[in-house]
C-alpha cells in the first residue's frame, strides 16, 4: 500500500543511524520535528464532487486525496500540514484505449479537467490540481499495464503506457529483454509519466533517455487519437513524436508506446574510484566520455555529497575506510566517482581495465566493488530516506539540470552555493551538495541535493525553499543550463521556462497545446 503523504510503500523503510543524526545536527543546527497533520483531518477537507456519476470514476474521498500530489517539497508541505486546498472531483481507472477515449468525452460534456496520472511521483508539481471554477478528473492509468506486443525481429516492444519500471522489466525479463530505463522513482513511476516529462534512467550512458527509447505509440486526445509510427528515423518533415515528449499532459493521454529493447546484459557490476579533488575526478569523466568508453553509469560526487552519503549509509565500514584514505592523502576534498559496466563479459573485462587506467591517470583509487554494490542495494530505496528525515525534522529538495563541460566546473559550485547564501541571509545552515550523473561527450547533467531544518510554520518552510530554489535556478541559468534535465518543468519551473526557449519558442509551444487541445481540458496551469 502507498503512503498517503510521502514517498513509497508503507512497509519499507529507510532508518537513519544516530551517527549520521548526530552529523546533521551538527551541521544544521538542533532538529525539531513536528507531528503532521491526520489523515482524517486531510480527508475532512475533500468537499462534495462536481463530477457526474460515470461507472470508470471513483469520486470517493479516500481516493481523491491518494491522487491530490505527487512528490514536490510544495506537495510535501500541502500534505503534512494539512494544507491540501484542491482536490480532482474524481479518479478513473480505464483499462483500454477506448475507455479513455470515452473518458475524454466524458469530461469534455462535464467541462471537466483532466491531469494523466501515472505512479504520482512528479517532484515539481505535474499533478497537483489547480483550484478553479470546473471539475478536475485524474485520469490513473494503473490498471493499463501489459505488454501488448514483442518484435523481436525489431527489438520493439509496445506496452500500455500505465506500466510501471518493475512491471515492464518483469515483462521483459520473462522474455530475456530490458529497456534499462532505471529513473530513481523506478518502483512506481510509469512509461507514459517517462515519456511526456523526458525521463532519464541511471544507466542513461549504456541505454539513452527516454527519448531514444520511445519510438512510437498511440496519444488519445480531445480531438481524437494520433498515431505515432515506430520508424528507425524520418526526414518527413517536423517531428510529431518530438511534440509528444516533455508534453506533460497538455496534449493528450498517452495509452500505448513502442519503445526500443535489448538483450539482458551478460554481466553488470559497479565499482568505486576517490579522487583526491572534484578537479580531477571531473577531468577524469570527461576523459572518459569524450574516449567513449562504453561504460553504462558515470556518477561523480563531490567532496560533501561524498562525505554525507557514506555517514548516511550507516554501514560499519565507513569509519575504517575514512581513515585508511587520509592516510594515503585522500583528505577532505575527495571525491567519489561510481561507475557501471554493462554488457558482454568480453566487453567488461576490457572496458574495466581501461576506466581505471583512465581515472589512475588522474589520481583516482580504484576500490572494487564494495562501494558501488552498497549503492546498487540502495539505489531505488534512498527515496525513502526523505520520509525518515521529514519525521527527524530535516527536509530534502533536489534540482538539476544540464549544462557544457566548459560551464560544469564552475557551475557545480555556485549553484550549491547559491543555496547555502539563501539560507544564511535567515541565519540557518543548509546542507547543499552536487553529483554529476547522466553524462555526455560535450557535458554533463549536475544534480543538487540539499537538506534544511524544517520549520513548525508551513509558510516559513515554503518561504526558505522558494528562496533557495529560486536562487539556484536563476545560477542555473546563468551559467546556461537548461532549467531541467530530467525533472520536467510542471509548476515549479514553468516561471523560468521562457528564459531558455524564448518568446517564439514559448508561442510555439502554446499553438501546438491549442491544436491538440482547443477547449484547455489537459493538465491546466502545467508546462506553460
Amino acid at each position: 500500500m502507498k503512503r498517503w503523504n510521502g514517498w513509497g510503500n508503507v512497509n519499507t523503510d529507510y532508518p537513519v543511524p544516530q551517527s549520521a543524526l548526530d552529523y546533521l545536527t551538527k551541521r544544521l543546527g538542533q532538529l525539531d520535528p513536528k507531528p503532521d497533520a491526520t489523515k482524517e483531518s486531510v480527508l475532512s477537507a475533500v468537499s462534495e464532487s462536481r463530477l457526474p456519476a460515470h461507472p470508470l470514476v471513483d469520486t470517493s474521498a479516500e481516493e481523491r486525496l491518494m491522487h491530490a500530489r505527487g512528490q514536490s517539497t510544495h506537495d510535501w508541505v500541502d500534505m503534512r500540514y494539512g494544507r491540501v486546498n484542491s482536490f480532482p472531483d474524481g479518479v478513473a481507472f480505464p483499462e483500454s484505449d477506448e475507455d479513455v477515449r470515452g473518458l475524454l468525452k466524458y469530461a469534455k460534456d462535464a467541462g471537466a479537467q483532466i491531469i494523466p496520472y501515472g505512479g504520482g511521483t512528479s517532484v515539481v508539481g505535474h499533478i497537483t490540481p489547480c483550484p478553479n471554477d470546473r471539475p478536475v478528473l485524474s485520469l490513473s492509468l494503473e490498471k493499463m499495464t501489459k505488454l501488448l506486443e514483442l518484435d523481436e525481429t525489431s527489438r520493439l516492444a509496445n506496452f500500455q503506457a500505465g506500466v510501471a519500471g518493475p512491471q515492464l522489466e518483469e515483462q521483459l525479463k520473462s522474455r530475456g529483454y530490458t529497456l534499462g530505463h532505471f529513473p530513481q522513482s523506478w518502483e512506481y513511476s510509469t512509461l507514459g509519466g517517462w515519456i511526456v516529462t523526458r525521463s532519464s534512467g541511471q544507466q542513461s550512458y549504456r541505454y539513452g533517455k527516454i527519448e531514444s527509447l520511445f519510438a512510437g505509440g498511440l496519444l488519445e486526445t480531445p480531438r481524437g487519437q494520433m498515431e505515432i509510427k515506430p520508424v528507425p528515423a524520418t526526414a518527413a518533415g517536423m517531428d510529431v513524436r518530438e511534440m509528444v515528449l516533455g508534453s506533460e499532459g497538455r496534449l493528450g493521454v498517452v495509452t500505448q508506446a513502442k519503445v526500443r529493447v535489448r538483450r539482458l546484459p551478460e554481466v553488470e557490476s559497479f565499482f568505486g574510484v576517490f579522487f583526491p579533488t572534484w578537479e580531477q575526478g571531473s577531468d577524469a569523466v570527461r576523459e572518459i566520455v569524450q574516449n567513449e568508453l562504453p561504460v553504462s553509469m558515470l556518477r561523480l560526487s563531490n567532496p560533501l555529497e561524498t562525505e554525507t552519503t557514506l555517514i548516511l549509509s550507516g554501514k560499519s565500514w565507513v569509519g575504517m575506510a575514512d581513515r585508511g584514505l587520509r592516510m594515503i592523502g585522500y583528505g577532505d576534498t575527495r571525491c567519489l566517482l561510481m561507475f557501471g559496466l554493462t554488457g558482454s563479459r568480453k566487453l567488461f573485462n576490457r572496458t574495466r581495465g581501461d576506466v581505471g587506467a583512465v581515472c589512475r591517470k588522474h589520481g583516482g583509487l580504484v576500490v572494487g566493488t564494495i562501494v558501488g554494490h552498497t549503492w546498487e542495494k540502495s539505489r531505488f530505496l534512498s527515496p525513502y530516506l526523505r520520509n525518515t528525515l521529514w519525521e527527524k525534522g530535516v527536509a530534502i529538495d533536489t534540482l538539476e539540470t544540464a549544462l557544457p563541460w566548459s560551464q560544469v566546473r564552475e557551475a557545480s559550485k555556485a549553484i550549491p552555493q547559491s543555496i547555502v547564501d539563501a539560507m544564511a541571509k535567515q541565519d540557518e545552515n543548509v546542507l547543499a551538495f552536487s553529483h554529476l550523473s547522466h553524462v555526455y561527450r560535450d557535458g554533463a547533467s549536475i544534480y543538487t541535493t540539499y537538506l534544511f531544518r524544517r520549520p513548525s510554520d508551513s509558510d516559513e518552510l515554503l518561504a526558505r525553499w522558494s528562496d533557495m530554489k529560486h536562487q539556484a535556478s536563476l545560477t542555473l541559468q546563468k551559467y546556461g543550463g537548461t532549467i531541467s534535465h530530467q525533472h520536467g518543468v510542471g509548476m515549479d519551473h514553468a516561471k523560468y521556462l521562457p528564459v531558455e526557449k524564448g518568446t517564439l519558442g514559448i508561442d510555439a509551444m502554446r499553438a501546438v497545446i491549442q491544436s491538440f487541445d482547443p477547449d484547455g481540458m489537459m493538465n491546466p496551469g502545467k508546462l506553460i
